[in-house]
């Protein structure tokens, strides 16, 4: 046995609230990695619907990584969210026409960029990460968090907006654990080591 096969959408048998999140979605300006799931209280397709105001024509990216654990009610904040903020006012005149059709030429709205999530992040229940963040592998993002900014490796961060709480670890395991990057082994030397995986003995995984 070499755990779960990570092509499969549902991999714990006669349930269909959790899912292998790179087998249901299908946006491909929405990038997965291998065995990241996500579990909905009632449907997994809520997913997709949570990824907020991700329009084709910005082409903006939510790439999140490997092993993550994604909870129900989630929410992803896209750049086709933003307004200006520096002019006189925030409203959008221009996309209802009718004589308001040329307010933005030669202006645009702001782009914050990608949202970058790391691997092996934790995101509870109903947080909110908005357009530009990155958050750093190990990360966990605690329950009804809203995030504004970037979350440090193995941080964990909670609140609206989200500070950081505190490390996972000390700054020397964090950095022993970034240079493992034991999500890019090969399954058959994860499968090996999951019961180092889950101890909190750095020296178990380091070879």
């Amino acid at each position: 046995m070499i755990g779960p096969d990570k092509k499969v959408k549902f991999p714990l048998e006669n349930y269909d609230r959790l899912c292998f999140l790179k087998n249901i979605v299908k946006n491909p300006n929405i990038i997965i990695g291998d065995y990241t799931y996500y579990d909905d209280f009632e449907n997994v397709e809520n997913f997709e619907k949570n990824v907020k105001y991700h329009f084709d024509f910005i082409d903006d990216k939510l790439i999140i990584g490997k092993f993550c654990m994604i909870a129900s009610d989630v929410k992803f904040i896209m750049n086709g969210a933003n307004h200006l903020t520096d002019s006189l006012s925030t409203y959008p005149f221009a996309i209802f026409g009718n004589g308001w059709e040329n307010a933005m030429d030669g202006k645009s709205y702001p782009q914050k960029g990608n949202i970058n999530i790391g691997n092996d992040v934790w995101i509870g229940y109903n947080a909110t990460i908005m357009a530009g963040v990155t958050i750093g592998d190990g990360a966990i993002i605690a329950t009804n968090s809203t995030v504004i900014k970037d979350v440090e490796p193995y941080s964990i961060v909670g609140g609206n907006p989200a500070k950081e709480i505190k490390k996972r670890f000390s700054k020397e395991i964090i950095t022993k654990l970034l240079k493992t990057q034991w999500w890019n082994w090969d399954i058959e030397k994860i499968t090996k080591n999951v019961k180092n995986l889950t101890d909190s003995e750095i020296e178990k995984i380091i070879e």
